[in-house]
């Protein structure tokens, strides 16, 4: 298959690019596009054979669910079952944007998009190239983020490429994207609204709109054996090439920890890397060390991290380390996605 590659962005969106990309979904092909958390992989929601195609491009797991992705509130009832007075506060609040509502589905989704769950994730993102899009492509298309599976998401048309070229349609480049972790994911088909996927949109966001929210339990534990209810739950994602662990503690304690195994590492002949902020940035001594921002700018952190593990696999790093950061806020989406690139390995020192 020959990759098509458009360049379009927000401030001057290709009218007739977007159109064509419309026209590729519409006839059951896939077309990889930016949105305002990371690179998605479309394809026509309503089409069980485009959510297979989703899959085989992916290297994806057919039980792990796709989000469908809608460009308005109307267009919500013809795939839901019932709309939940919580999913009106919510829309209220971060429609469009980086949260994603999970609902029981109506018979108009294939449970192919759904994992084979009676269950369907919905969001409305907020990237105007994005909405362009699925607006053109009849206003539903299953987006799981842009990359083979388990490899770190991208959040440059660059990775996308990387990863897909020659296995979709269509590739849009609409430069780097502004969050650079997917959205969140919320629940609410259960007596509680459920957080499932912890992202931009955080916990005390959402239990601000809501009241009372739960947060599941798998967060931020490995639990392989219990079936996802929403994508990212179950199987290994954002893994770099190399081994990354995570180092948790004081900075007085992490920083001489990092530097001792660095030391092991160089006399093993391993080339490493270290995660680091920009308050420890110059304390370590690693091959490769990459800020991902100051501790005190979370969002900077967030935006920089899948970016890191991909240049950590292009500088062809084997041992990497990163700090820990704090389990709340944003620091909880961060957490959340470095567990799952490190294969949840952490060390307390």
């Amino acid at each position: 298959m020959n990759t098509k590659i458009v360049k379009t962005d927000e401030n001057h969106i290709d009218d007739i690019a977007i159109k064509e990309a419309g026209e590729i979904l519409q006839k059951g092909g896939l077309v990889a596009f930016p949105t305002e958390t990371v690179y998605g992989l479309g394809g026509d929601a309503l089409n069980a054979d485009s959510s297979v195609k989703i899959y085989e491009a992916k290297g994806r797991p057919s039980d792990n669910p796709l989000i469908v992705h809608i460009a308005s509130m109307d267009a919500l009832p013809a795939i839901v079952k019932e709309i939940p007075k919580e999913a009106y506060l919510l829309a209220e609040k971060y429609w469009p944007g980086p949260l994603t509502m999970i609902f029981r589905k109506s018979d108009a989704v294939p449970l192919t998009t759904t994992g084979g769950l009676e269950t369907v994730a919905v969001r409305m993102p907020s990237h105007k190239v994005a909405l362009a899009l699925i607006e053109a492509a009849g206003g539903y298309v299953a987006a799981p983020s842009a990359n083979r599976s388990g490899r770190p998401s991208p959040t440059l048309a660059r990775y996308v490429i990387e990863d897909l070229d020659g296995r979709v349609d269509m590739i849009i480049d609409g430069g780097e994207v502004n969050i650079g972790l997917e959205s969140t994911i919320i629940d609410l088909t259960e007596e509680k609204p459920v957080i499932l996927r912890p992202g931009y949109i955080t916990e005390q966001m959402l239990a601000q709109a809501l009241g009372e929210v739960e947060t599941d339990r798998t967060l931020m534990q490995q639990h392989a054996d219990l079936a996802p209810k929403a994508p990212g739950m179950k199987y290994r994602h954002y893994a770099p090439k190399g081994s990354l662990v995570i180092v948790e503690g004081r900075e007085e304690a992490v920083v001489p920890y990092i530097n001792a195994q660095l030391s092991e590492a160089k006399a093993e002949g391993l080339k490493s890397g270290v995660i680091a902020t920009e308050e420890t940035k110059d304390a370590y001594l690693a091959d490769c060390v990459k800020c991902a921002g100051s501790r005190q700018d979370e969002e900077a952190v967030a935006r920089s991290l899948f970016r890191i593990l991909r240049e950590f696999d292009e500088e062809e790093v084997q041992v990497m380390y990163a700090e820990a950061f704090p389990r709340d806020g944003v620091g909880q989406a961060i957490m959340n996605r470095l567990l799952k690139a490190a294969g949840y390995h952490v060390i307390t020192v």
